[in-house]
């Protein structure tokens, strides 16, 4: 057995943040040659990740930022084994890396093209070399399971335990940073299934209005009234199909959501929402 000294486990140890006895085994087993042993190492994940593959990922963070003047934003979600794990420095040193990296980086539009671009500050490694570092380290299931870039107007909220969160993309000339992300927030707590009424199926929202009107016709009201009476039941039709624009603001809940952003010059586009369930 070739003798491996202290010092170069230790080396090896800061290099790649992983376990001290899996340095000292990758060293003997490299004859000493750290470059032979950082390439075991990163070998080793493959192992990890066969053997976890078809293990449960019920639990994650999600990570989200946006730029200054709320010009864009991004947001990633990432899922894992267990609570500890997805609280833990690691992962969200990682997850950090990646939604700031798909913020200002040239975008994404897949995990994978995600990973194989440039890591924050990690002196050259891709994303992907940490992510497999991280594997290694924590010998978990560890998955980035969305991720999602869009330009400003946007506000973003990430609920306080990192299990839900938003990106809101509005319309508008002017950000408003405090009302995007009260609509953000909004859509967390509510969970609307469509932007605007555009995005409900036309059929339902056709048979909507024929069955209200066949109600209010059949009142013997003139047809003026029936038609202001139907439109008043629409709108509350939308809200209770969750439409975002039609629900009662969250923080406000006199005025919906559209006049929410109407007093800001800003009209909701569209929302990604992510939920990790634990």
């Amino acid at each position: 057995m070739p003798q491996v000294t202290a010092a170069a486990v230790k080396a090896l140890r800061e290099k790649t943040d992983l376990p001290m006895m899996d340095c000292k085994k990758a060293l003997v087993e490299a004859d000493g040659d750290e470059e032979k042993a950082i390439q075991i190492l990163r070998d080793s994940y493959e192992k990890v990740k066969v053997k976890r593959a078809d293990n449960e990922t019920s639990e994650g963070r999600i990570f989200t930022v946006i730029k200054d003047d709320g010009s864009a934003g991004a947001l990633v979600e990432i899922q894992c084994e267990s609570a500890p794990v997805a609280g833990g420095e690691d992962l969200k040193n990682f997850g950090t890396q990646c939604v700031e990296q798909l913020l200002n980086g040239p975008g994404a539009t897949s995990a994978e093209e995600l990973l194989s671009q440039p890591a924050p500050g990690a002196d050259g490694k891709t994303l992907n070399e940490v992510y497999e570092e991280m594997v290694n380290k924590i010998r978990e299931k560890i998955v980035v399971s969305g991720v999602a870039r869009v330009e400003g107007p946007v506000g973003a909220y990430v609920h306080h335990d990192g299990k839900t969160g938003v990106l809101f993309q509005a319309t508008g000339e002017k950000a408003n940073a405090e009302v995007l992300r009260d609509v953000a927030m909004h859509i967390a707590a509510m969970r609307p299934q469509y932007t605007t009424v555009e995005d409900v199926d036309a059929s339902v929202v056709e048979a909507e209005k024929n069955r209200l009107s066949e109600e209010a016709k059949a009142t013997g009201k003139p047809e003026n009234i029936i038609e202001k009476i139907v439109d008043g039941q629409m709108k509350k039709f939308y809200a209770e199909q969750g439409v975002l624009e039609w629900q009662p603001f969250a923080k406000e809940d006199t005025k919906t959501v559209s006049q929410a952003l109407a007093e800001h010059g800003l009209k909701a586009k569209t929302f990604h929402a992510s939920r990790v369930s634990g």
